[in-house]
């Protein structure tokens, strides 16, 4: 695996060293670091597979519209 060398700041720093320490998932801080690239290249999969979606004409509505009926659907 390659090795990397990053300068964080003192809150971001803080914050690895309390969830390694706290929620015990991960084993370092590392471990954390890999976990949270991962999510986010998951999260930016999906996004893009969204707005092909969003792009490809396939709905009628308009996003105020398909809104309007969300919120619609959540007061029932």
């Amino acid at each position: 695996m390659p090795r990397q060398s990053i300068t964080l700041t003192e809150k971001n720093d803080e914050w690895l060293k309390s969830q390694v320490e706290e929620t015990r998932d991960y084993a370092n801080k590392s471990e954390l670091v890999n976990d949270l690239i991962r999510r986010a290249r998951r999260a930016e999969a999906v996004n893009q597979k969204l707005e092909s979606a969003e792009n490809s004409g396939f709905v009628d509505q308009s996003p105020a519209d398909m809104l309007k009926e969300f919120k619609a659907d959540l007061k029932r």
